[in-house]
């Protein structure tokens, strides 16, 4: 399969690219898109050979549900059994945008869809070519990240080339995503409503709109052996090639870990890449340094957390080691992320 590319501008987007890319998710094609969190890989959601292409595509487990993505609110009660009056709310304050809800689904849904759940995951992005792309595919586009299974989430349209060419049918490249983190998931099928997944929009957050909700004891321990729920609950993701060690602390503490353990890996003929901020990145004397950030800017942190990991695959280091980001908003979100691509190996001073 030969996959084609097309640049698209956000301020000025063209609807023959657009009606173009529709027309291949109506027939069951497979379309990578920008989305504000990340680029997402696209089918027609009521299709279930559709689904099916994005799991093969992605070498993508098929207990591991997908999200179906909306351009209209209206559209959410053809594919869920009930709306609850939180999630109008929820619904009413964060869409569109990065936070995605979990509902009883309809039959018009397939398990193949839905990993086999009788759930279905739901969100409507607020980047204007991702909404676009949906009305265009008929209003029901399932889309996990566009990258193979596992690896860092793409933020550029490079890094879904580099995973999928040549296995789907078009990548639209929007430019760099906004957010680059995976949208926050609330589970409101469960009572109390329950955070599967951390993004952007934290517990605060939803808590000032609907009261008191749960945090998924999953987001921070091993994965178990249940069924996930939602994407990213089970199985290692976002991991670069290189083994991924976390060390967290106070700063200066932390920093002179990183400094030691990364002169021994050196020193037995290992390649080392480490992950600071502005602040730090001067006080490293081993390696390859690269900043994600400024601690004064957690947003900053989010955006080139999947894009570093990346460019150390292209470097072929054999360890990485990474400060921890307890940031006020996105910090657990960030740690989520981190853990997942780390299997949960951390040093804590």
């Amino acid at each position: 399969m030969k996959t084609i590319i097309k640049k698209i501008d956000r301020a000025c987007i063209d609807r023959e690219i657009l009606s173009e890319a529709g027309e291949i998710l109506r027939r069951g094609g497979l379309v990578a898109f920008p989305t504000e969190t990340v680029y997402g890989l696209g089918a027609d959601a009521l299709q279930e050979e559709a689904s099916a292409k994005i799991y093969a595509a992605k070498g993508r487990p098929s207990d591991n549900p997908l999200i179906v993505h909306i351009a209209k609110y209206e559209d959410l009660k053809k594919i869920t059994k009930e709306i609850p009056e939180a999630a109008k709310r929820l619904a009413d304050a964060f869409w569109p945008g990065p936070l995605t809800m979990v509902f009883n689904k309809s039959e018009a849904v397939p398990l193949g869809t839905t990993g086999g759940l009788s759930t279905v995951a739901v969100r409507m992005p607020s980047d204007p070519v991702a909404l676009a792309l949906i009305e265009a595919g008929g209003g029901y586009v399932a889309a996990p990240s566009a990258n193979t299974s596992g690896r860092p989430s793409p933020t550029l349209a490079q890094h879904v080339i580099e995973d999928l060419d040549g296995k789907i049918d078009m990548v639209i490249d929007g430019g760099a995503v906004n957010i680059g983190l995976e949208s926050t998931i609330v589970d409101m099928s469960a009572e109390p409503p329950t955070i599967l997944r951390p993004g952007y929009i934290n517990r605060e957050m939803i808590e000032k709109v609907i009261g008191p909700v749960e945090i998924d004891q999953a987001l921070i321990a091993p994965d178990s052996g249940l069924k996930p729920k939602a994407p990213g609950m089970k199985y290692k993701h976002y991991a670069p090639k290189a083994e991924l060690v976390i060390v967290e602390g106070p700063v200066d503490q932390v920093v002179e870990m990183i400094n030691r353990l990364a002169e021994e890996k050196q020193n037995t003929g290992m390649k080392v890449g480490i992950i600071g901020t502005e602040e730090t990145v001067a006080e490293y004397r081993a390696g390859i340094v690269k900043s994600i950030g400024s601690r004064e800017e957690e947003a900053s942190i989010a955006k080139h957390l999947y894009r570093i990991l990346r460019e150390f695959d292209d470097s072929d280091v054999d360890f990485i080691y990474t400060e921890a980001f307890q940031t006020p908003q996105m910090g657990q979100a960030i740690m989520n992320r981190l853990l997942k691509a780390a299997g949960h190996q951390i040093i804590r001073i």
